[in-house]
């Protein structure tokens, strides 16, 4: 089978379109003809092997543990596990593993559902990591509730496009901060308010939120902070500086969370059947809808993940296998 594959850390430039042995299942484990993969953040940073963190996370401390990157998958059931009993082969899944820049892909059972019928694999493949992103964020450590003020920054990226439609579909008011090439977009989303960042110091606006996600974490935890009503959460997944502010997240929660009843989180996602389910229900029932800003060929990838890395992608990048 054809797979992206590379052996050291480094660029993009490293990654080849390369003929590799074909996996065999687990147990545990489906055998997937992989149809569409996407690009996420997660995987320049393993990529590259930085911050330096993501070495510590199990990926390879002097050497990468996965040779073929990946995470989003969607596609067909090729062979399964002795102890898989949830799926068959022919049945069309998505989910989230590692090794999904390939042809093919193991992947264990507990990572993948049935795809949505009406959805292509494309639509399906968008899904995983950033939608459990922006589910577990919301839901989970932010504690939405219907009715309250949520700011979403990044709003037109892969979890803020996400971020958008969940909130909404929670019950929220939402206000979507991206550039102003992007404000329509995220207004056809859902946003109940837009703004530019380009025009607007949003974090000195007065306005005070219940949840912020930042999905652009800055260098400072103090401005987003202040945005927050006294009992609101601020919750982080990413950004240029994201080791910084994990390292300000250290000092100031305990701060913050004593004094004033806000709260600071940082937060990856989980991978998990029951989130993915959460998340089908969503796309079946129309209230979630994956915004794709563009497709590559698998033999495209390292153009894919170059493009993702500027930080101006519109929702979520495709790999058509």
């Amino acid at each position: 089978m054809k797979a992206i594959v590379r052996t050291k850390y480094g660029s993009p430039d490293i990654l080849e379109l390369k003929e590799v042995d074909k996996p065999a299942p687990k147990d545990n484990q489906a055998l997937v003809r992989i149809c569409a993969a996407s690009v996420n953040p997660l995987d320049w940073h393993i990529l590259r092997g930085k911050p330096f963190l993501v070495r510590l996370m199990g990926f390879g401390f002097l050497k990468p543990k996965h040779q073929i990157l990946g995470a989003d998958i969607a596609g067909r059931v090729e062979a399964v596990g002795k102890d898989v009993t949830q799926f068959k082969v022919g049945d069309e899944v998505f989910g989230a593993g590692m090794g999904g820049f390939a042809e093919y892909g193991c992947f264990r059972e507990d990572k993948l559902v049935l795809k949505p019928v009406a959805m292509t694999f494309e639509q399906a493949a968008a899904v995983p990591v950033a939608g459990l992103t922006a589910l577990q964020a919301l839901r989970d450590n932010g504690r939405l509730q219907a009715g309250q003020q949520v700011l979403i920054n990044g709003a037109s990226g892969g979890v803020g496009t996400f971020a958008v439609q969940i909130a909404k579909a929670l019950g929220a008011h939402v206000t979507g901060v991206c550039s102003g090439r992007n404000l329509e977009m995220v207004r056809s989303i859902g946003a109940d308010h837009v703004i530019d960042y380009t025009k607007e110091d949003f974090w000195r606006s007065g306005k005070e939120y219940d949840l912020i996600l930042d999905n652009n974490a800055g260098r400072s935890l103090l401005k987003p902070v202040r945005a927050l009503n006294p009992t609101g959460i601020y919750v982080f997944v990413g950004g240029s500086a994201f080791i910084l502010t994990m390292l300000q997240e250290l000092i100031l929660k305990p701060l913050f969370s004593r004094k004033k009843g806000r709260k600071i989180v940082s937060m990856m996602a989980r991978v998990n059947q029951k989130d993915l389910a959460f998340l089908t229900g969503l796309l079946e029932a129309g209230k979630v809808m994956p915004v794709i800003d563009r497709r590559y060929t698998l033999s495209e990838v390292p153009e894919a993940i170059r493009y993702l890395e500027e930080g101006h992608a519109r929702g979520k990048v495709v790999i058509t296998v």
